[in-house]
Order: structure tokens, then C-alpha cells, then sequence
């Protein structure tokens, strides 16, 4: 890729080889700025434009943001807020339209004068998603008028569109100067501004694409956390448009009811506050046009709203300037602190009431229950990496307690009605949870039983492997004993186990935690492991350092991986979390192109469209094969040679790393197949309008 990005960055033309220096880095490295070159890097660059229609909102500006999702691959992100500046810049002479998509780190969020909180990334996202685009029109409402501008791969310019625009238009670039185009006129008063664009092939992976699911998902997320903003998702990629309208006036306390798994205990209450602070930070000095280190006073809003229900799940997302933070951060840190010590203190207040003897409360026992939004809003967040996965400002997390300490403590000592039953209630449960998990824990100690977690002895079926070193070790999950009689000899037995599991195991999503216990193969696959299960799963006892899905490629295959991703979500999540859960990727096909005079060649491919394309370039080569190619039915099939060099040896096999979200999407997916709720099954089946013949095969 570095050679087309290099042939790319030399037609750039002089004029903008200064303009351009900081998006060629870009396009060098997207990484560094967007995570990813998939699905989800292109998926971030999007949010990166509709996070600063959504900064307009935020400050007042605009209550409705239209995103279209175009047949040829494009998007378009539409507001009505003020429109981007479109007067010169005087330190650049450019205009402000054209300094915001070329200059890095030069949009309204520094200097501190356009935004007390945004979203946008570090200053940075509309330049950067210029950058891996092809193609990108901007257009303005404003003045009366309607201005525009078009970009390729970050170059200002203009395309000579013959019908619907496209990147494959001839592109003329600004040579002696850069202009916005006055292409239309609107009412007197009528704002806005219109971003469309189409992402680099140049840079993007093949099959990277807009996920439609995860754009609503966030997009309804969004709308919560902005009461009164309207999101529009429009998606015309299909043979049918799909519209999705959002819009929420009840704010966070709304998001928390619509979160909570469980019947409520006490109702959603909401803390807000805010809290002062100073930081030290570069600022642009406008005289001499430097940075300079200045010490400035911030200001950080504080938005919590937060309830207990009957069940134990727990279920807290936070937020800073409407951006998920799903790794937390400094503000949760906070808020999970106050929120122990001010329950603390008031089963100590009323240990004799609730019978809570000497014992202290631990934070499982006070977050069981627990659905929570915590918001953070300020101006020029700190956030560990580009993602903005984890926010670093170190202040907020003692404003965020002191916020809690005080709203919380008042309702939980508060001398009404309601909120004393309720504050009762709410201490009794979380006395409840401690007492129940130190009997637990005694019962653990005192009498061990002979249950899956309890059992001190492996599993008969388990082929373990001899070193002890959790960094190198894996657990394969394989189908079948079949499948174990190819996979022993195949394995690497000083750092590979196995364990063999009979079909498919239970469906742990509408089971009970009993059930689950008394099923054979959940119970070894947990025993195997060796860390326990669910509030107790301890990750540093764990007794591999990957656990790997190794299943038949196909429909049935796919299914048993499922099963086996709910349970693991489901009672042994931290080893998503942390990275240690894969699905092994066997081939589909063996190919042995013969060679004269020399042994056969063996080739695999993973789908039938690479099989047709490998037969396709061995036949234009010249090169003959064994007809018809092996189709691996399972993978009892394969020899043990084979199993290994596809799939086991670790310099040569391909792994897919399960995340949390392919985890939750397993689970929801699964419990809407599967679950106890007929309903939204019957509404499913109902609108795919299945074919009969299908089913009957």
C-alpha cells in the first residue's frame, strides 16, 4: 500500500505540497489516527463528521442531523446548524472551509473560542477523513448563499461531474489559488452544512463498509445523550430505503431505563454538578504564532443518571462531550469510588437494622443491580490514545466523586418518603449480595463440592499440555471426538490442549445458572479453564493464555462457535476483555497442483469464491491439478499434517481475536434466535419472508 500511497502523493501539485505534509502522514499511517483500516475504521471516520454536527447541537445550534448511507458506497452527513466558516483565514489565507478539511489540529476545537466540550478527535477528524477519501464535497448554507468545495485524497480542487458526482470524474486542482464555489441560493436565515465523501480504496481494506446496525446503535445512543437532537439514518444501499428516527427528550435518565435488564428497585435518579480545575497546556500564541505553555481554569459538568433493579446484572457506560469511553476512565474511576465508600458508610450508619454484622461491603456487592450513564463534559479532554477509549484527565475523577458523595449521600439520608423506602431497599439488597457472597465463599473453603467449579481434578477428556507457562499456552475447543483424533497428533503438545466437546452445547442464554452447572460440557469447558465462572471468574487464575474455537467451516460450525461465545460472554467475559478468546479459521478446500518431476503442491482456500479464483490463476499460469479439488466436509477429514500446517502451527495459521462487541452482537443475536421472547423471533421470520424451498432442503 505504501507505493500507491507515495504514487498518490506525487500528483499532488506544488502549491499544496506545505498543505498536504500533515495528510500525507496521515495517509501513511491511518492507523495511528483511526484505529483500524476495516469496517471499524471506516465506521470511526464517519462519526468523526457527524461528532461535529453533533458539536453544533451541544452548543445550541441545530436539533436535526441527517445521515445518508448512498447506493455507490459514499456518505453524506447533513445539519442545519450555523455552516462552516467560509470567510479567509488571516494567518493562512485560505478560507475557513478549506483550513478545517486540509490543516491538522486547526478545526474550532483549539484556542478554546468555538467549543466548551466537543467530541470531534483531538481537533483533527474532518482533516484526517479528507485525507482517506477519494472524494470530498462540502457544501454551506450560508450568507444567503450556497458555497462548496471538492477534495481528492486532501487536494482542494474541482470535478468535472458528468450526472451523479463520482470519484472517477476528471479532478482539476487549484493551482494559483483555492476558491469556494457559489453553486445555489437559500432563504435569508437557513444554515447548514452538507459532508459527503467516498473512503479510499487505496486505503481501506476490501469488504470494509458502513455497518448499518452499529451506526443506529450509536446514532440511538447519541440521541439520548443530546435531549431534544434528531438523528436521521437513511440507508439506501439496498432494494428497499431503511429509515431510522431518533429522537429523546428525557436525556440520560431515559438511556438508563432503556439499558436496564432488570424490573426497577428504586427509580433513576440523576446527580449533576460541577467542579473546577486547572490544567497546563500548549496554547497558540497569536502574536507570535508558536505554542506556548499556559495554565488555564477548566470547568467539568457532571450528568449522572443511575438506578438499581431487582436482577444482579450490572450495566454502566460512560461518556465525555457525548463520546463512549467503553474502557472507562478517570470519570468511572470516580464514580465507582464514591459510590462504594457512600454505601459503605451507610450500612455502617445502619449495621444493626440491616444485621450487617462487621463485614464490608465490597464494590461487586454495591454494583449489583446497577444500570448507570455517567456523562463528563469539558473542554479539551485528555484521552489515553486516538480512540478515545479511556479518558486520562486526572481532575475529573475527584470532581465526579465529590458530585456523587453529595447527590447520592442527600438521597440515600433524604427524610421523604419515597426515597427513604428506597434508599432501605437498596441497602438491604447490597447487604444481601455481601452476605451471600461470603457464604459462597465459605461454603467453597469449608466443603468443596463436586460441581464444575468446585472439582479440584481435570477433565477425562481434556489432552493437556505440559508446559505451565499461561503466555503460551492454548486451549483448543474442538467438535467432536473425531475431530480430537486429528487434532492430537497435530498439536504442538508442550504449549496445545484440547478439549473435545460432544455437538452443540447447551444454550447457556435461556438456561439457569443450575442448569449450566449441570450440563457435561459447559462444566468441562469451565473446569479446563480453571478461573471459575460468572461474579467469581478470577482471569489470573486462568490456566491458558488463549482459549481458541476450533469448529467444522460451516453452518453448523458457525452455530457451535456461537454457543459457545454466549457461554463464555456470558460467565467468563474478562477473557474477551481481555483479548484471549479466538476462533481458529480451518480451509474449505485442498488443491495439489502437480509439478513435473516434483512432489505435489498443496494449496488451500478458505471460501468457494477464492477457490475459483485460485483454479482461475493456476489455469492461466499453465499449471494443472488433481481434479476435483478436496471440499473438506469437517474436520475429521483432514490428516493430521494438514491440520496442523492450515490451522495449528503458529507461524502459519490464521486466528480471528473475538471482541466485546462481536460477543454482544453473538448475544443479542442469540438470545432474538433463541431466547424466551417469541415475539420479536415471530416479527423476524415474518418480515425475511423466508423461502419455502430453502426450508425444506
Amino acid at each position: 500500500m505504501g507505493d500507491r500511497l507515495a504514487a498518490a502523493a506525487s500528483d499532488y501539485s506544488a502549491r499544496h505540497l506545505t498543505v498536504l505534509e500533515g495528510l500525507e502522514a496521515v495517509r501513511k499511517r491511518p492507523g495511528m489516527y483511526i484505529g483500524s483500516t476495516d469496517s471499524r475504521g471506516l465506521m470511526h471516520c464517519l462519526w468523526e463528521i457527524i461528532d461535529n454536527a453533533v458539536d453544533e447541537a451541544l452548543g445550541g445550534h441545530g436539533e436535526q442531523i441527517t445521515v445518508t448511507l448512498h447506493a455507490d458506497g459514499s456518505v453524506e452527513v447533513a445539519d442545519r446548524a450555523r455552516g462552516l466558516p467560509i470567510d479567509v483565514e488571516p494567518r493562512t489565507g485560505l478560507t475557513g472551509v478549506e483550513v478545517i478539511f486540509t490543516k491538522l489540529h486547526a478545526g474550532g476545537k483549539f484556542g478554546g473560542g468555538a467549543y466548551q466540550s466537543s467530541g470531534g478527535l483531538h481537533g483533527v477528524g474532518a482533516s484526517v477523513v479528507n485525507a482517506l477519501s477519494e472524494r470530498l464535497d462540502v457544501e454551506v448554507d450560508r450568507d444567503g448563499a450556497t458555497w462548496a468545495m471538492s477534495f481528492h485524497r486532501g487536494e482542494p480542487g474541482e470535478f468535472l461531474d458528468e450526472g451523479e458526482p463520482s470519484p472517477a470524474a476528471t479532478f482539476l486542482p487549484f493551482t494559483d489559488a483555492s476558491r469556494l464555489r457559489k453553486v445555489g441560493k437559500v432563504k435569508k436565515g437557513v444554515t447548514g452544512t452538507r459532508v459527503r465523501y467516498w473512503a479510499d480504496p487505496q486505503v481501506f481494506t476490501k469488504g470494509a463498509e458502513f455497518l448499518a446496525d452499529e451506526l443506529a446503535r450509536r446514532a440511538r445512543q447519541t440521541a439520548f445523550l443530546v435531549p431534544g437532537l434528531g438523528i436521521e439514518i437513511i440507508d439506501d444501499r439496498g432494494d428497499e430505503r431503511v429509515v431510522h428516527d431518533f429522537k429523546y427528550d428525557g436525556g440520560i435518565s431515559e438511556f438508563a431505563e432503556y439499558l436496564a435488564p432488570d424490573p426497577a428497585l428504586t427509580a433513576t435518579w440523576r446527580l449533576t454538578g460541577e467542579g473546577e480545575f486547572q490544567e497546563t497546556i500548549p496554547v497558540l500564541d497569536e502574536e507570535t504564532g508558536h505554542m506556548v505553555t499556559r495554565e488555564v481554569d477548566r470547568t467539568c459538568e457532571v450528568d449522572i443518571a443511575l438506578r438499581w433493579g431487582t436482577g444482579y446484572d450490572t450495566v454502566v457506560q460512560t461518556f465525555v462531550n457525548i463520546i463512549a469511553t467503553p474502557k472507562g476512565g478517570s470519570h468511572l474511576a470516580g464514580f465507582e469510588q464514591s459510590l462504594l465508600k457512600l454505601i459503605r458508610d451507610q450500612v455502617a450508619a445502619n449495621a444493626r437494622k440491616l444485621k450487617a454484622g462487621t463485614d464490608k461491603v465490597e464494590k461487586d456487592d454495591a454494583l449489583a443491580g446497577l444500570t448507570a450513564v455517567v456523562t463528563v463534559r469539558l473542554p479539551e479532554p485528555q484521552f489515553e490514545g486516538q480512540t478515545k477509549e479511556v479518558l486520562g484527565t486526572p481532575a475529573v475523577r475527584q470532581i465526579v466523586a465529590q458530585v456523587v458523595a453529595r447527590e447520592l449521600g442527600a438521597i440515600l439520608t433524604s427524610s421523604k418518603r419515597d426515597e427513604k423506602a428506597q434508599a432501605s431497599q437498596l441497602l438491604e439488597k447490597v447487604v444481601s449480595e455481601m452476605k451471600a457472597r461470603i457464604s459462597a465463599r465459605s461454603l467453597k473453603e469449608t466443603a468443596r463440592r463436586k460441581s464444575a467449579l468446585e472439582s479440584s481434578s481435570l477433565p477425562v477428556k481434556l489432552v493437556d499440555c505440559r508446559s505451565n507457562d499461561v503466555e503460551q499456552t492454548e486451549l483448543f475447543i474442538v467438535e467432536g471426538d473425531s475431530a480430537l483424533g486429528t487434532a492430537k497428533p497435530a498439536r504442538d503438545s508442550e504449549f496445545q490442549a484440547i478439549l473435545p466437546i460432544r455437538g452443540k452445547i447447551l444454550n447457556v442464554q435461556k438456561a439457569s445458572i443450575g442448569d449450566m452447572l449441570g450440563n457435561a460440557e459447559c462444566a468441562a469447558i469451565i473446569q479446563s479453564i480453571g478461573a471459575g465462572s460468572g461474579r467469581t471468574f478470577d482471569l489470573s487464575a486462568a490456566r491458558y493464555g488463549k482459549v481458541i474455537m476450533l469448529s467444522d467451516a460451516d453452518v453448523d460450525g458457525a452455530h457451535i462457535r456461537t454457543l459457545l461465545l454466549t457461554l463464555i460472554h456470558r460467565y467468563m467475559r474478562p477473557l474477551i476483555e481481555e483479548g484471549r478468546v479466538y476462533a481458529a479459521v480451518p480451509p474449505l478446500h485442498r488443491v495439489l497442483v502437480k509439478h513435473r518431476g516434483k512432489p505435489d503442491e498443496a494449496v488451500y482456500t478458505y471460501s468457494d469464491a477464492e477457490l475459483h479464483r485460485t483454479l482461475a490463476r493456476l489455469k492461466k499460469a499453465g499449471k494443472s491439478w488433481h481434479e476435483p479439488p478436496q471440499r473438506y466436509k469437517g474436520l475429521g477429514e483432514m490428516d493430521a499434517d494438514q491440520l496442523a500446517e492450515t490451522t495449528m502451527d503458529r507461524t502459519k495459521r490464521t486466528l480471528r481475536r473475538v471482541t466485546i462487541g462481536d460477543a454482544e452482537r453473538a448475544t443479542e443475536v442469540f438470545e432474538l434466535l433463541m431466547g424466551n421472547d417469541v415475539a420479536p423471533r415471530r416479527d423476524l421470520i415474518v418480515s425475511s419472508q423466508p423461502d419455502r424451498d430453502r426450508i425444506d432442503a
